[in-house]
């Protein structure tokens, strides 16, 4: 265990360790706010349940299941916890994984009725009275696909999880794991039995942005055992960011509801920012703050938060610049116009356009955000799109390795993701020419991606799907080689990106530039918080500043959503801004860029969220 175990308990830390230690055992919800230490609480009660009910656990052959948001966090959570093998820490897709795998019988009928429904879909488009010639053309090839899939299905003897689904091959990919796993959890009794004998303590960290059908099958298990289950929720509904999540997640019968509200990261003037935001919505307020030990004694930081209200021209790059050297200057902090790592300076920007420039992929931006579809715009935010996913996770990593001659890492991908070197696709092969002709694809693979080289994306998967490199989501079959049309041009103006573009937006997402996206940066801190609020820039149209600040009427179904209680465009910025802002450690800037700037000051003033002399006009 990590020394986030010697940390003091805070009174959720000694209410969560009550909750754990009853007879029966009770579900409960933890909602901690930003900076609150969420995941130390998290790793606290782990370490509580190995010393208190490990060796019971271990006799039993139980475990106690962790389950996170991203591979990210779950490297962190296994670093805490010293891969103890009392724990199963992993995402949301391995955990359904493990525990569905064994029913090939129930997975093969569900991808018989996931056929089924998209034959459904795709006859109901056709039959669609303004569909398309081209669009009928492609759905007819659709069809047949799907009917060549129905007619091998007896065939396929096992089904396994990859990246991308390709049914005839035994290949479950991502969507469809989420898909099929709450499907089974709640039309099988007797998997959510196996669930509560094998895992009678199931935590779930960011439960806010966790798929609501994964959180209701969960609660399905917690209702039929809710004497020797324990399902535990860990998250902040204020800190939800992606449409699709779970939000604030609804106490059972019987459940505890822990409270958090220390906040460890921000100095006192940002706390008192992030409180006044918050109050407008679930009324949490935050305590504590950052605390410093000056001479032996312990001292709260106050730092700096400002907002700038900038006019909206074609001088806003310039405009950041000065502004970062304002502030370097009037801070006495030489370290806010530094782009380099050491400087810890964050731009928060509600979109990647802006980054998307200075780093080079625009037309790849461009592509997935303007006019797309909103699941492919939420996730091109953190690089989980299902487009992106052969890029960020098999191909780049493989051309780096490969351009790094590193080919020990070129193997290992390979071993892993690549069919050609599957023990049953290498029985009665010429394994040494198999691997000849795999380095000779590789190397074709890095020149087309090559910065100097005019291959588009479409050409690098063409390539990947002629050679079998790796298993492509079957969602691409039905796009490469056809035509632009409805809601399939996002995906046609992505493949005739260039191929080159996806190093810049590589670059982006993992963090090796000074930009990053508002929705990106959930759990991370910087010392330097520079938040750059513009709608012109981000043209997207599920936040907007101006009408959370009042200076950009509402639509009339804003007003709707409003008025029934539902999510709204205010609420989406509400938790966006919250969340950036709560990233600072040291100082906060906010950039407002706006047509008026006199009408927007006088917004900003309105709310009350930073004081007067915090509120800086620069017009001009």
């Amino acid at each position: 265990m990590t020394s986030r175990i010697g940390k003091p308990d805070t009174d959720a830390d000694i209410d969560l360790r009550a909750c754990l230690d009853q007879d029966p055992v009770k579900s409960f919800v933890m909602v901690a706010g930003a900076g609150s230490g969420k995941t130390t609480s998290l790793i606290k009660a782990l370490d509580h349940l190995a010393k208190t009910r490990g060796d019971h656990l271990k006799r039993r052959g139980q475990r106690v299941a962790c389950i996170t948001y991203t591979e990210v966090a779950v490297s962190e959570i296994w670093g805490d916890v010293g891969n103890a093998p009392l724990f199963h820490v992993s995402t949301i897709h391995s955990f359904l994984w493990s525990v569905v795998s064994p029913f090939q019988a129930d997975l093969k009928d569900w991808v018989r009725l996931r056929i089924g429904e998209k034959i459904a879909d795709a006859e109901a488009r056709f039959a669609r009275p303004g569909t398309r010639p081209n669009t009928r053309i492609k759905l007819e090839a659709d069809l047949e696909r799907y009917a060549d899939q129905l007619a091998g299905l007896d065939a396929v003897p096992y089904f396994k999880y990859g990246t991308g689904s390709d049914y005839l091959s035994g290949v479950l990919g991502h969507s469809d794991i989420l898909k099929v796993g709450p499907y089974l959890i709640t039309e099988r009794p007797l998997l959510r039995m196996l669930i509560t004998q094998r895992f009678p303590f199931i935590f779930v960290d960011e439960s806010q942005d966790t798929d609501p059908d994964f959180v209701a099958a969960l609660r399905l298990i917690a209702e039929a055992d809710d004497t020797s289950f324990c399902l535990g929720f860990f998250g902040d509904a204020m800190q939800k960011i992606y449409v699709g999540g779970a939000g604030q997640i609804e106490r059972g019968e019987g459940w505890e509801e822990i409270e958090k509200p220390e906040n460890f990261r921000c100095p006192t003037r940002v706390l008192s920012v992030i409180n006044a935001i918050r109050a407008e919505d679930d009324g949490l307020h935050q305590i504590r703050g950052r605390r410093v030990m000056r001479d032996g004694i312990e001292e709260p930081v106050e730092g700096t938060a400002r907002i700038f209200v900038m006019p909206a021209d074609d001088r806003r790059q310039e405009r950041l610049a000065e502004l970062r050297t304002w502030l370097a200057e009037t801070n006495n902090d030489p370290l806010w116009s530094s782009d380099d790592e050491d400087g810890d300076v964050r731009l928060l920007v509600i979109v990647h356009r802006m980054a998307a420039r200075r780093l080079g992929f625009p037309d790849l931006y461009a592509s997935l955000n303007d006019n797309a579809p909103s699941d492919l715009k939420d996730r091109l935010l953190d690089g989980t799109a299902w487009v992106l996913r052969p890029f960020m996770g098999i191909l780049l990593p493989l051309a780096q390795a490969q351009i790094d001659g590193d080919n020990f890492e070129v193997m290992n991908v390979l071993r892993k993701h690549s069919p050609l070197l599957q023990a049953d696709r290498l029985q009665g092969q010429d394994v040494e020419a198999v691997l000849g002709q795999l380095r000779e694809d590789i190397g074709r693979l890095v020149t087309l991606m090559n910065p100097d080289d005019a291959h588009t994306i479409g050409d690098v998967l063409n390539f990947v799907q002629e050679q079998s490199l790796i298993i492509l989501d079957e969602r691409f079959t039905s796009y490469l080689g056809n035509e632009p049309d409805g809601e399939e041009a996002a995906v046609q103006r992505y493949l005739a990106c260039p191929a080159s573009q996806l190093w810049g937006y590589r670059t982006y997402i993992e963090d090796e530039s000074p930009f990053a996206t508002q929705q990106g940066i959930k759990g991370a801190e910087f010392e330097r918080v520079l938040v750059v609020l513009d709608d012109e820039e981000g043209r997207y149209n599920l936040f907007s500043y101006g009408k959370y600040f009042g200076i950009t009427p509402l639509s009339a179904n804003d007003e709707a959503k409003i008025a029934d209680g539902e999510d709204s465009v205010i609420g989406r910025t509400r938790r966006l801004f919250y969340v950036c802002c709560s990233r600072a450690i040291q100082d906060l800037a906010v950039v407002f860029f706006v047509p008026d700037v006199i009408a927007a000051r006088e917004a900003v003033l309105a709310k009350g969220f930073f004081t007067d002399q915090d509120v800086h006009v620069l017009d001009g």
